[in-house]
Order: C-alpha cells, then sequence, then structure tokens
C-alpha cells in the first residue's frame, strides 16, 4: 500500500491543489492528513490563496481516499462541513512489526511521547517543519507543511511505500528518504 503524507493546509486553496495533484501523480492509495486543514490560526500568517470554503470542496470530494487526525487549529465546526472523520487526536498504522503513531504534534510530540516501543515511529506536524530523526528508543518524522513551511523548508509531502520513507517538494523533487 502507498500511503502519501500531509499536514498543515491551513485553508490554502492554492497548495491543497497542488497536494491533490501530487496524490494523483504519485497514485498513493490513502492521503493521510496530519491536520490543521481549514484555519490559519493567529499565529501564522494567511496562506496563499487561502479560500477554505474550496479546501472543504476539494477534500470532500476525495472522502473515501482519506484518513486524518484533529489538529490544534481543527474544530467541531470544520467537522460539520468535512465529510470524513477529522476529530482522533491519532491513528495508529503498522508498516510489518513497525507501529507508526500519526497525531498533529500538539499533544503527542517529543516532549510529551506516546507509548512507543523501541524501533515505532512517531509521525506528526504541527512544527511546518520536515524531519526525520532516528532516535535511540523510537524514530521521530515530520512531513513537513503543505502551505505555510518554516526553516527555509519547501511545500510538500512524504510518501510511504515498500518500508520506504520518502520527503516530497510538489514538483516532485525528493529531498529525504529513509
Amino acid at each position: 500500500m502507498k500511503i502519501m503524507i500531509a499536514s498543515d493546509i491551513h485553508g490554502s486553496a492554492y497548495y491543497c491543489k497542488m497536494m491533490i495533484e501530487a496524490y494523483e501523480r504519485e497514485q498513493a492509495d490513502k492521503l493521510l492528513l496530519l491536520g490543521d486543514i481549514l484555519y490559519h490560526g493567529p499565529r501564522n500568517d494567511l496562506p496563499k490563496d487561502y479560500n477554505p470554503k474550496q479546501v472543504i470542496e476539494m477534500l470532500n470530494d476525495m472522502k473515501e481516499s482519506i484518513l486524518c487526525v484533529r489538529g490544534n487549529c481543527d474544530t467541531e465546526v470544520d467537522q460539520m462541513v468535512l465529510k470524513f472523520p477529522i476529530m482522533a487526536d491519532y491513528c495508529i498504522l503498522y508498516i510489518e512489526e513497525q507501529m507508526i503513531f500519526a497525531t498533529h504534534g500538539h499533544n503527542f510530540n517529543e516532549e510529551n511521547l506516546p507509548p512507543l516501543h523501541k524501533g515505532d515511529i512517531l509521525l506528526h506536524g504541527h512544527t511546518h517543519v520536515p524531519k526525520c530523526v532516528d532516535k535511540e528508543e523510537y524514530i521521530y518524522m515530520n512531513p513537513g507543511s503543505v502551505s505555510i513551511p518554516k526553516e527555509n523548508s519547501s511545500n510538500g509531502y512524504m510518501i510511504i511505500e515498500n518500508n520506504e520513507f520518502i520527503w516530497k517538494d510538489f514538483e516532485g523533487r525528493i529531498y529525504n528518504q529513509y
């Protein structure tokens, strides 16, 4: 199974469209969104082409393909307009024996770890910074941000396929692999 992972759309119709085009180009089986879908939050500037209503329409059109966890900017009112579940604090995926604990990152993160076994993956967005850090007890991964990248990173996403994790920008350039 091929899974595309993206986080922090923050209501940008421009980057949501780019994300969906990348999803189609990748021919992924599922799209895992790590929260902060519609609202930009009080600490962020408005992203390019901020249009939450258009983002709602684009994502609802592909609702069968989306898995999602709740971000700190996602609320019950967002769930009322989105046709796929967004209110879970985390989801757990397995690649063979390795657990992936996927969450947004505002509750569970490196300072507040969920229950993990040695070699498990903590996967979250929230910081808008792509990361892959092999810690002694776990692996921390972050796909970065779809619309508001930070620390000189690119707008982008991750792919999981055949036990390989690949970070890409929206032009399809690979900039990290694990």
